[in-house]
């Protein structure tokens, strides 16, 4: 099971990884209501490396990127399921709306995104993981699934029962 740390004692535990010769594997995200294309993206980030390390966006950073009512489930409640999974070593939790102070300061040897990225050339931090030497990886299914629609689908149940009550 992985943890949650601080980004302070993440980076002198992932120096002492590295320095033992583990390839360190990063993937981020909102992953607000967790669904199997963030598994699937989790597995296979961690089989980019011998450690996954999880940047999850705070609070704020979900607010600011995805609008008024998310995230719907609380960046520590997050960070709890997430180091639940299986594929996960650690969490850190960032305020920022990239994670590119992360990576300055983890230098993971492989930043993992989705496939909602046509090359890894356009991910925004590609160029900051490419100064330091790493590399930045394509991978998880295709984006069939998405938090927005489990609200979706949530909000059409809800109205669909509020009809059904009206109706009697």
């Amino acid at each position: 099971m992985g943890r949650l740390v601080k980004l302070e004692d993440l980076v002198a535990i992932t120096s002492e990884l590295k320095s033992q010769g583990s390839t360190i594997s990063f993937a981020n995200g909102h992953f607000d209501l967790l669904h199997v294309g963030h598994l699937r993206y989790l597995f296979a980030a961690r089989a980019e490396g011998d450690v996954l390390v999880v940047g999850l966006n705070g609070d704020g950073s979900v607010e600011r990127l995805k609008g008024p009512g998310r995230p719907l489930v609380p960046a520590v409640e997050r960070a709890e399921m997430l180091a639940a999974l299986e594929p996960v070593d650690f969490v850190v939790v960032f305020d920022d709306d990239t994670p590119a102070e992360v990576l300055k300061r983890l230098q993971p040897q492989v930043h993992c995104k989705g496939t909602d990225y046509e090359t890894p050339e356009k991910v925004p931090e590609f160029e900051i993981v490419r100064a330091y030497g790493g590399r930045t990886v394509l991978l998880g299914d295709p984006k069939d699934h998405s938090t927005r629609d489990l609200i979706s689908a949530a909000r059409g149940l809800d109205r669909a029962a509020h009809d059904g009550v009206a109706s009697d």
